[in-house]
């Protein structure tokens, strides 16, 4: 007797465990509701992490195998693979369906069976593959397309109170994590282990602060010498000598929420030329700081800082924008591009947006004070200015350290 397999599936166990309550969900679907509405968008089919993370809470681990997320305007559902048996459920807020492997694009019948047919669709984009995006016009027969990234993006980039909050934890650990690597810092100790002393730190504080929490992601970037050169580049073995140029950078991750601190230092003694830019640097970071403000636009706010850099000779070892919105996002998910501080970005900061100030110089290998120099705060903006929520200090008063 041969039992014909199910293409999907619901599968329920176990309490609903969210990193937030139900209504902060609802209200994110609302907004996104009428941003479908709007554009006489039927059902949205989300397919990246950030996006099916914001409105469900279900941060997914693909493994080779598409994840999404269905809006209607009556129901929110993920869809996910089998091998995630009923974790899917307890993470995300709305209606879950799992789907099998026994046969090829069940993931999109799943997904057919909550959109139907010929309905105008919102995808996102700056996601969708190619080959996917065949696949959704075969499956679900779409009366037409419309990209709901930047509505979606524009949405994500105002936080709520409960973000902030969440946000806030956030900085707070990554503080933690940067005291450790603080004590960790000796001459002759690798960077490996000086970052797994800060990992480890903020991974014990996340699991105290939030004890019903998935903890992964979580990362530090310690860089020694001549590896300061950019701003992402790993970890090695390098051993810390005295008189390195070091950069420590912190990243717990929440529940999908990013957050970051990131600080120069020295180990143990520092030379004159080093001392110049890195406080050139910290000037340019205290600037850019004074300049977040409701009202500000991100070009304008870079023109002023690479001009404050021009005028001390600086700005050609500038190496990236000066700053970055923070939410759901991670360095191998994306984030909210459309609020960054760089030339061509014309977005005005509002009150609830998040933002990063981090001024980079990098100084080339044989000069005089080679190395990179990079400080980050993260500053909350309010409604007559910014709160900064990074409390780790800044500048050679405190970070000569071993």
């Amino acid at each position: 007797m041969t039992t014909e397999r199910p293409a999907f599936y619901r599968f329920h166990q176990g309490p609903r465990v969210l990193p937030f309550a139900a209504e902060e969900y609802d209200t994110r679907l609302a907004g996104l509701r009428a941003a479908m509405a709007a554009q006489g968008v039927e059902a949205c089919v989300f397919t990246s992490m950030q996006a099916i993370a914001y409105y469900s809470g279900f941060l997914y681990c693909s493994f080779g195998r598409p994840y999404g997320l269905v809006v209607t305007p009556t129901d929110s559902v993920t869809i996910s693979a089998g091998i995630d048996a009923g974790q899917p459920w307890r993470r995300s807020h709305g209606d879950t369906i799992t789907y099998t492997d026994w046969a090829r694009d069940n993931y999109w019948r799943a997904v057919l069976s909550v959109t139907g047919p010929g309905r105008v669709i919102g995808y996102e984009g700056d996601h969708l593959s190619l080959a996917q995006s065949a696949r959704l016009d075969a499956f679900l027969g779409p009366r037409a397309r419309v990209d709901m990234a930047p509505a979606s993006m524009r949405q994500r980039m105002l936080k709520s109170p409960a973000e902030i909050a969440l946000i806030r934890a956030g900085a707070n650990t990554a503080d933690v994590g940067g005291y450790a690597i603080r004590e960790a810092i000796v001459p002759g100790a690798r960077e490996i282990d000086v970052a797994m002393a800060g990992r480890d730190a903020m991974e014990r504080e996340i699991a105290r602060r939030f004890p019903d929490a998935e903890y992964r992601d979580t990362w530090v970037w310690f860089q020694s010498g001549i590896n300061t050169d950019g701003a992402h580049n790993p970890v090695t073995s390098r051993r810390i000598e005295t008189g390195d140029i070091l950069s420590l950078n912190t990243f717990p991750m929440i529940s999908g929420y990013y957050t970051a601190l990131e600080r120069t230092l020295f180990a143990r003694e520092v030379d004159q030329a080093s001392l110049a830019i890195w406080e050139a640097n910290v000037a340019a970071h205290e600037f850019g700081m004074s300049l977040l403000k409701p009202g500000a636009v991100c070009a304008d706010v870079t023109a002023r800082i690479n001009a404050f850099f021009a005028e001390r000779d600086l700005l050609r070892y500038r190496t990236f924008g000066y700053g970055h919105s923070f939410g759901v996002l991670s360095h191998y998910y994306g984030r909210e591009a459309g609020l960054e501080l760089r030339e061509d970005i014309e977005t005005v900061l509002e009150p609830g947006m998040v933002i990063s100030m981090e001024p980079m110089l990098t100084i080339p290998e044989g000069q005089p004070g080679a190395g990179g120099y990079r400080e980050h705060d993260i500053l909350v903006i309010t409604e007559t200015g910014a709160e900064n929520i990074t409390h780790y200090p800044y500048g050679p008063g405190f970070n000569v350290v071993g």
